[in-house]
């Protein structure tokens, strides 16, 4: 295992997930249901979940499509659905 590539994803994806929607409603649920270990298995389970598709997909994308035109679509996806919510709200 690559031990720098280890840490700085752990660093970049925990800083990612600090203070986002999913922490957001991880707070919710736990305050609602009072279901602490609950709540703290479902979520670590879908973020799991969420995180061998985008690993999946990744490592599929790569294949077929440059490495930068996936970080422009990325961004691109991104400011689009920040875009999205706050025209919803």
């Amino acid at each position: 295992m690559d031990k720098a590539l280890f840490c700085t994803t752990l660093t970049t994806v925990f800083l990612a997930e600090l203070g986002d929607k999913t922490q957001l409603a991880a707070m919710t649920a736990t305050a609602r249901s009072g279901a602490l270990w609950t709540v703290f298995f479902a979520a670590c389970t879908a973020l799991i979940l969420a995180t061998a598709i985008g690993v999946a997909v990744g490592g599929a994308l790569f294949k077929y499509i440059p490495e930068q035109l996936v970080k422009y679509l990325a961004g691109a996806a991104f400011i689009a659905v920040g875009v999205w919510v706050m025209v919803k709200a």
